[in-house]
């Protein structure tokens, strides 16, 4: 028995050596490292590529994790950062993240994107081809996170605080009953035509022209007193 087993495992293994992997049996396996802004490209556990890469910049995030991707674009624009071009587009979050190739070169291998993995152009057209002749069902990314990158906090937006408008004018309190009622003072009497209204709470004083002139009162006459004789 036991030189059954070893005589098809023996025939398993040389049948393994003469038969080739078909390329739709290949598995690319697709590394995104964030700290070093590379990424790594294998086939079959070999190494083929190794290229810079621009992922997610600060509230920009690039997730990290293991994805299937699920759909290729060779000529995609993105609906929602006015129209920018992302050509050879390798779709792998239901986010919208993809990997795509970028025009803006100078910034690849440091943190630059709004989310997606940037490569040049040359290099997507690449990965694109090698994806499409593999199948999406061959091929897994891998996003590793960046241990040095500076953790974001999310933050809840302030609650907004309903204030209540004051009315104009406050509504009088209902007296009790028996109390008298108050009424609203009455406006100020009219002044006459010609009166001057002093300040304060005095009186109004009738104005006096400057030429009218002033009766005043007559001194008394002096009374003349008589001697009064001394008795006898």
């Amino acid at each position: 028995m036991r030189l059954v087993s070893s005589s098809l495992a023996a025939l398993l293994f040389a049948w393994l050596l003469v038969v080739p992997f078909s390329p739709a049996d290949a598995g690319i396996l697709v590394t995104i490292d964030k700290a070093a802004q590379q990424m790594s490209v294998e086939i079959d556990g070999v190494t083929r590529f190794v290229w810079p890469v621009s992922t997610g910049r600060r509230g920009y995030e690039t997730p990290s994790g293991s994805f299937k991707p699920f759909r290729l674009e060779e000529d995609h624009y993105s609906k929602e950062w006015d129209e920018a071009p992302m050509p050879y587009s390798i779709f792998f979050t239901d986010g919208g993240h993809a990997i795509h190739g970028s025009y803006e070169i100078r910034r690849l291998g440091r943190r630059a994107s709004h989310g997606c993995v940037r490569l040049a152009p040359k290099n997507a057209a690449k990965l694109f081809a090698l994806v499409k002749q593999q199948g999406l069902g061959n091929t897994r990314v891998v996003v590793l996170a960046d241990p040095n990158a500076p953790i974001m906090v999310k933050r809840d937006a302030p609650k907004k605080v309903q204030q209540t408008r004051k009315p104009a004018f406050q509504q009088a309190r209902k007296p009790a009953e028996g109390a008298p009622a108050v009424t609203q003072a009455s406006a100020p009497a009219a002044v006459p035509h010609g009166a001057e209204r002093a300040f304060g709470y005095a009186p109004g004083q009738p104005f006096v022209p400057p030429s009218a002139e002033v009766p005043t009162a007559a001194a008394p006459e002096a009374v003349q007193t008589l001697p009064v004789p001394a008795p006898n």
